[in-house]
């Protein structure tokens, strides 16, 4: 496998990190129709923790099967395909090597009433698995974030000394934040910084509304038009670095197809590295899902 001279220029940005995990990042960034781009779709299948498998799956049967997902993100020409523990472990043996996959280490259910997740992997389950790099959910906001953020420095370090490279979800929720706050512009920026901060590779965001939530924040947001969501996207991108780790951006809740790929013309517009998209395709029919995919490929190719 040849590096691309784009994915060499991301990979210099990882100063500290050893051949291993460098080695894992590259698996990810060259894999599949997006390789060596710059840009990636990865296909993450942990809503059955959040939301029960009748949510998740039962508009679309064969989706309870482990394989469809594996065998869904292979043919779809996807980066990486994203699971908890039981999941990766039922098609582990069959698609070996055939994609990068990344261990959801921590996960939480709909019926718990604090706002938490429970570590349900490990590094070396990762090894064992032979994943490209760990997953792991932090809620800033919630009172439960000071533990959070002490797992994931602890598990990151040992991934890192072994190679895996380690990709973090940072969905800020609770404590002072409204509702609207989850998804506000400022907030988002914030909590994408943190997951930099504590030494995420990879950044899972949500895509942020115009929104400022946080009163102190709100003069340094003024004076710019935020209506626009590929200006909204670069911020966030900025705020991890500038530029200097991948930013990935969750699809979210199952929406119009239309949506889907405005929302992938704005991340790649404003500067993000791709989409993260699990329901909007898994909830769909196959043929369907692929079709959304290639399209996305397409996209994020710079090819409509």
């Amino acid at each position: 496998m040849s590096i691309t001279p784009t994915v060499k220029a991301i990979l210099d940005k990882y100063e500290s990190d050893n051949p291993g995990v460098k080695s894992n990042l590259a698996r990810i960034l060259m894999q599949g129709r997006l390789g060596g781009t710059g840009k990636v779709i990865i296909l993450p299948v942990d809503q059955g923790f959040e939301h029960g498998p009748a949510r998740s799956f039962a508009v679309n049967p064969p989706a309870y099967d482990p394989h469809y997902h594996y065998q869904m993100a292979i043919d779809a020409g996807l980066n990486a395909y994203a699971a908890p523990l039981g999941a990766l472990e039922a098609g582990a043996g069959t698609f070996a090597g055939q994609i990068p996959t990344i261990l959801k280490v921590n996960s939480s259910n709909s019926w718990a009433t604090s706002i938490n997740q429970a570590v349900t992997g490990t590094v070396e389950d990762a090894l064992r698995l032979g994943c490209s790099a760990i997953g792991f959910t932090i809620y800033p906001g919630s009172d439960e974030i000071f533990p959070m953020m002490e797992q994931i420095r602890e598990m990151s370090a040992e991934a890192k000394a072994v190679g895996v490279a380690t990709v973090i979800w940072s969905y800020p929720r609770g404590g002072k934040l409204s509702k609207d706050g989850e998804l506000a512009l400022d907030v988002g920026a914030y909590a994408a910084h943190m997951a930099a901060l504590l030494g995420a590779h990879i950044i899972k965001v949500k895509l942020p509304s115009a929104h400022i939530e946080q009163k102190d924040a709100q003069k340094a947001y003024e004076g710019t038009d935020w209506s626009a969501q590929s200006d909204r996207v670069r911020h966030v991108v900025q705020s991890c670095f500038a530029g200097r780790r991948i930013v990935v951006f969750s699809g979210g809740a199952a929406k119009g197809e239309d949506a889907v790929y405005q929302d992938a013309r704005d991340i790649r517009d404003g500067g993000g590295n791709g989409s993260i998209i699990g329901r909007n395709t898994f909830q769909r029919k196959r043929e369907d899902a692929l079709a959304m995919l290639d399209r996305l490929v397409r996209i994020y190719k710079g090819e409509e």
